[in-house]
């Protein structure tokens, strides 16, 4: 984490003298941002895996909970922060801000002393390549392992677009008012917050997945909600949208406590890579097809469809027994 925090200022501290000396190219912005996109493909499931290690078990997804206030809490706080910093800084500035952000995040890391995992699945040193074929091989022998990934996939195509095409719901039924489009996006943010909240303070039903697909059951309902938003329901567009944010914090931390809690904390990394990778693969093409769709049928349609197939995957789920048992040993699913 310390070494990708590191690296990713170092790209911007580059921007940095771009902008300075005025040398600065639009092609430079996308070798930074992808070189940006590497370092945070390392930190992700580094922070993910590391949680188990300091964390109890019975408290994860209560920390989970806490991940899912920041994150909602970024989501409103990022933007307007974001347009402050460039109304008063020039763009070095602001990238420089970024830059004292990560060497706080690392001050903070330094001290924090992790244990390091038994290695449990391969004690020999082995290529990258073997480590990777093993990890495959370990998500492929457990079948509640790769349907969750499955699930987690899906609901990346099925909820991910619809939210990114927001704005055209905006622009065809609430007759293109940015400040509603900044109500709607807010909302969602207070629901991630809220969801956080909650399963701070509860902690979700003992079985973690039944959490998790209430959430997605929720995210369903409220994904159709948006299918009848328009001028004169603008609040239920607003409401649909914290309880998408709220239904999200619900699924999505119980899922990872789940995962932190059950797959063996030496291989966990490759693990949440993985999704990672899914999430980042499954985005372009969920939004491949939802917008010819939406150009089609309408943004209307649209979410409908996506919040009753959204809404039937959450209720099917139920009946999957490899997925009811993923708390379980491996072998005894």
């Amino acid at each position: 984490m310390i070494l990708a925090d590191l690296s990713i200022a170092l790209i911007t501290a580059g921007m940095v003298v771009l902008f300075l000396t005025g040398a600065i190219q639009v092609w430079h912005i996308y070798i930074a941002m992808a070189l940006r996109a590497i370092g945070q493909a390392f930190h992700y499931p580094a922070m993910l895996s590391a949680v188990p290690m300091i964390v109890p078990e019975k408290q994860l997804s209560r920390a989970a909970g806490l991940n899912q206030i920041l994150y909602g809490a970024t989501g409103i706080a990022g933007p307007p922060a974001g347009a402050l910093l460039l109304g008063i800084l020039p763009m070095e500035g602001v990238l420089a801000v970024d830059i004292v952000t990560a060497v706080i995040a690392v001050g903070c890391l330094i001290p924090i002393l992790i244990p390091q995992p038994a290695r449990l699945v391969s004690a020999v040193k082995t290529s990258v390549v073997t480590e990777i074929i093993s990890g495959f091989r370990y998500i492929w022998t457990w079948r509640g392992l790769t349907i969750i990934i499955g699930l987690y996939a899906i609901l990346t195509v099925l909820l991910y677009p619809p939210f990114i095409l927001m704005p055209i719901l905006v622009t065809e039924h609430l007759g293109g008012d940015v400040l509603k489009l900044g109500w709607l996006e807010s909302a969602f943010g207070f629901g991630m917050i809220a969801g956080g909240l909650t399963l701070g303070v509860w902690g979700g039903f003992k079985r973690r997945i039944i959490t998790s697909l209430w959430g997605i059951i929720l995210c369903g309902i409220a994904t159709i909600g948006l299918g009848f938003t328009d001028m004169s329901l603008f609040f239920l567009g607003v409401a649909s949208n914290f309880f998408i944010g709220f239904g999200l914090s619900i699924a999505d931390g119980p899922i990872m406590a789940t995962l932190q809690a059950i797959v063996a904390k030496d291989i966990q990394g490759r693990i949440f890579s993985l999704l990672g990778s899914l999430s980042s693969a499954m985005t372009p093409l969920g939004l491949a097809f939802a917008g010819p769709l939406a150009d089609t049928i309408g943004i209307h349609a649209l979410y409908i469809i996506a919040g009753a197939l959204t809404l039937i995957t959450g209720i099917v789920s139920f009946l999957i027994p490899p997925l009811m048992k993923l708390e379980e040993k491996p072998g005894e699913n």
